[in-house]
């Protein structure tokens, strides 16, 4: 589940289902959306922060909950891609706070964030290419603006982990917070919203100007993603995880 606060300006967001390591369902996906796409037009809302649990940010997708409609409906209907939409469309500030680790959607809605904290425990990984699927969320064009392409080659396409420490060396986290990571980002978060809500807006606008560029990339992902997902190499690396899963 996503639990939701809004004080002094600051709309919190916390993955919420720590059994699960905050495995996302498409609930979750759909309610993460809502909240962005409804910040859009709140005045009361003027920055998000999203965090997670105690050495968990999230895992990812829910494997099981992600393939009831994998492969079964358009791309376009499901809430996955709701939530990139929204990532894409978000209007306002958006604050990360990592503890733990940080897989697959976890890692590439960090590229969406306009300040990033993590805890030295933090381990960020994108195995799409295990899954037999390509990256998602637009990071296939964010990827390589924010690390190079050496770097996001080694993330995106090897699914190598990066620690919090090589997160922050590639630029994609703004800062490793040794303790309390969750109130560092939120006193950031608090900051934002203290300033001038339209200046922010539109200097915040000026900094996303290749949003256009970046909506194409996540349709053209999403496109490509879909059609893995009923491919030989995807449906052999599911069963494969799924099988490993139940033995566990």
């Amino acid at each position: 589940m996503i639990t939701q606060s809004l004080e002094d300006g600051v709309r919190t967001l916390r993955l919420d289902r720590p059994e699960k390591k905050n495995a996302l369902t498409g609930q979750m996906y759909a309610d993460l959306a809502e909240a962005l796409e409804t910040g859009n037009t709140d005045d009361a809302v003027r920055c998000h922060l999203i965090c997670g649990q105690p050495e968990a940010f999230t895992s990812g997708n829910d494997i099981g909950d992600f393939l009831q409609f994998a492969g079964k409906m358009q791309m376009s209907e499901t809430p996955v891609y709701r939530f990139l939409r929204a990532l894409v469309g978000n209007r306002k500030p958006l604050v990360a706070s990592i503890d733990g680790i940080a897989v697959g959607v976890g890692a590439t809605l960090l590229m969406h964030c306009d300040m990033v904290f993590a805890s030295p425990r933090s381990v960020i990984r994108t195995p799409f290419i295990d899954l037999g699927l390509v990256p998602e969320a637009g990071s296939s064009l964010l990827g390589p603006k924010f690390m190079g392409h050496a770097r996001a080659f080694e993330m995106l396409c090897l699914g190598r982990p990066f620690s919090a420490e090589r997160a922050y060396q590639a630029g994609l986290i703004n800062e490793v917070v040794s303790e309390n990571v969750d109130e560092v980002a939120l006193a950031c978060a608090r900051e934002i919203a203290a300033k001038p809500p339209e200046a922010m807006a539109l200097s915040r606008q000026f900094l996303w100007q290749e949003s256009q560029d970046l909506s194409d990339r996540v349709d053209e992902e999403a496109k490509v993603f879909s059609s893995r997902l009923t491919s030989p190499e995807a449906i052999s690396a599911f069963q494969a995880f799924m099988t490993k899963k139940s033995k566990s």
